[in-house]
């Protein structure tokens, strides 16, 4: 089953490069509804805020002041955003990091660096 390109979509990091390269690589994908956080907390505002819920968050794990690992962590707590999906994107390789997201409720897990191809093969798996 495609995936909707119409989808709304989050992206969470504080990193302006990540963001733009993000974004680029979204845009290629078909995706135009794409909106960015600066960090955990500017993400659950926007969330919270949303008039139209979104479909998808892709979420840096290393954030400050509030990092991607407590941003999945508040979306699962929350009744209205628990089910929506979350792709974690870290450059951390390790066994702890895949697990605590993992039993965060992570849909998904990217290390990076990474390109548009598994980008959109993780999208796929996570909203297929």
């Amino acid at each position: 089953m495609p995936v909707d390109r119409n989808l709304r979509i989050l992206l969470a990091d504080d990193q302006d490069t990540f963001l733009e390269i993000m974004r680029e690589m979204l845009r290629k994908l078909g995706f135009r509804n794409v909106d960015v956080a600066k960090d955990g907390i500017k993400a659950i505002n926007a969330m919270s805020r949303a008039a139209d819920p979104y479909g998808l968050v892709i979420s840096d794990w290393n954030m400050q002041p509030m990092t991607g690992h407590a941003l999945l962590k508040e979306i699962r707590a929350d009744p209205d955003l628990v089910k929506l999906p979350v792709i974690m994107v870290t450059a951390e390789t390790t066994l702890a990091n895949v697990m605590a997201a993992k039993e965060a409720g992570a849909n998904g897990y990217i290390v990076k660096p990474f390109n548009g191809e598994t980008l959109k093969g993780k999208i796929a798996a996570v909203m297929g």
